[in-house]
């Protein structure tokens, strides 16, 4: 009974070896292929990197391609952005030197003045096709936002800080100012102003 028992252990014992050679055997193979894959995949990765790093080299140089002609563009355009406006600043200095070789030929003043009106009345049209409109500032209130103050008139014919004369016209390029309205603002009469209070 006891060599029965040691010849089951014995072959149990040759099972367990030969299955444990079996299993270091297939890890043996595993890394083998293993290794043998590892080449593989490296070179792999490698040729998806430099087919990922041209791709970026060729997106870099396009987008910096694409830079440069935007730049050109807005250089182009800021150089000529101007250009309808003085086309049709034209016609006002045709008509300004019109009216100067008209005075030098003559000494009509009056044909001289109204070709100044005419000029005037050409700009402002000029004016209003761009959106440039003047600042309201004659007997208004006086707005330090649209207005600059050059000096106060003591007056009692308006109320306090209204604007009484414009020096220079203002003007707005749409709703934003390009140049202040120049205006006399009025204040009260000093005798007014220094009457004592009645008790």
């Amino acid at each position: 009974m006891a060599l029965k028992e040691k010849s089951k252990n014995k072959n149990q014992d040759q099972e367990n070896t030969s299955s444990e050679d079996a299993k270091a055997a297939d890890l043996q193979n595993i890394d083998k292929d293993n290794n043998d894959q590892q080449p593989k995949d490296i070179a792999a990765l490698e040729e998806q990197l430099s087919v990922e790093k041209d791709r970026f080299v060729r997106l870099s140089a396009e987008f910096d391609n694409f830079r440069k002609r935007k730049q050109r563009e807005i250089d182009e355009f800021k150089k000529f952005a101007t250009e309808s406006v003085f086309k049709q600043f034209l016609s006002v200095v045709d008509n300004l030197e019109r009216a100067i070789a008209s005075a030098e030929k003559n000494e009509d003043h009056q044909s001289l003045m109204e070709g100044v009106k005419l000029t005037h009345k050409e700009i402002l049209k000029i004016f209003d096709a761009f959106n440039v409109k003047p600042v309201e500032a004659e007997n208004q209130n006086f707005d330090p936002n649209f207005h600059q103050a050059v000096t106060q008139k003591e007056t009692d014919e308006v109320p306090e800080n209204t604007v009484t004369n414009v020096l220079q016209t203002g003007y707005l390029l749409h709703d934003r100012l390009i140049r202040p309205a120049m205006v006399v603002v009025s204040k009260r009469t000093e005798n007014e102003t220094n009457k004592p209070k009645e008790t």
